[in-house]
């Protein structure tokens, strides 16, 4: 099933993001183990570093890509500038026709949404109530169907939206994790199936005491915790 995803991953590694190898191939396999005429809904595509990968392996299986991102202006986000780069970026790797781009907020898209989808991949906004409206997505996956979520244990609004919807709800079921990168099923889960969630709360406190670290300048003491990097977990 990895067959193919070096050439995928040569094309998304001069796209600008936060996206790791590791991540890109549980997204890649995640996506190859889907059917021709299936659908993918990426909520985030920021300059379509995962898209690629997704897009990717759409097209060996005969998929498509949907992109929901509002391209929002502003210091933090980039606006018109940042879909450009989108844009380009999928021209220029060649899945341009593979991609569907929706350019709104999730949460207003989804109430309207009625396809079905067999793949939901979840990098929008990190705040609580965002990401679990996002979760709400997954209305639309089929039973079994995978959902796969990027900052899941390194940002504390997804983490604390996980711990509500997963740890203590009854509709998904915690698979692994490519370092931030979890991924679910849409199944209820066993109490060992949350168990597995508990275990990852240390990993992710050990996460926020880095970005902690790192904003007080104590980037030397972060590298004590195995984290030499200026930039924050992912």
């Amino acid at each position: 099933m990895t067959d193919g995803f070096e050439e995928a991953w040569s094309l998304a590694e001069p796209v600008k993001g936060w996206m790791t190898r590791e991540q890109g191939l549980a997204l890649w396999t995640a996506a190859c183990r889907l059917d021709k005429g299936d659908l993918i809904v990426e909520i985030g595509s920021h300059q379509g570093r995962s898209t690629v990968v997704l897009a990717t392996a759409a097209r060996t299986v005969g998929a498509t890509v949907v992109a929901v991102d509002p391209f929002v202006d502003g210091r933090l986000f980039g606006g018109s500038p940042t879909r450009q780069r989108f844009e380009a970026n999928l021209k220029a790797a060649g899945v341009d026709d593979v991609v569907e781009l929706v350019a709104e907020y999730s949460t207003k898209l989804r109430p309207r949404w009625t396809r079905p989808i067999q793949l939901l991949y979840i990098d929008g906004k990190h705040d609580y109530w965002t990401y679990t409206d996002d979760l709400r997505w997954s209305e639309h996956l089929a039973g079994g169907g995978e959902i796969l979520v990027h900052d899941c244990f390194s940002s504390i609004g997804v983490t604390l939206g996980t711990i509500a919807k997963v740890l203590f709800g009854r509709r998904y079921t915690y698979l692994d994790r490519a370092t931030s990168m979890a991924r679910f099923r849409l199944t209820p889960p066993s109490p060992k199936d949350r168990l597995r969630v508990i275990a990852q709360l240390p990993w992710f406190l050990r996460n926020v005491g880095i970005k902690i670290l790192l904003r007080l300048r104590l980037a030397p003491v972060a590298k004590i915790f195995g984290h030499d990097s200026p930039y924050d977990p992912y």
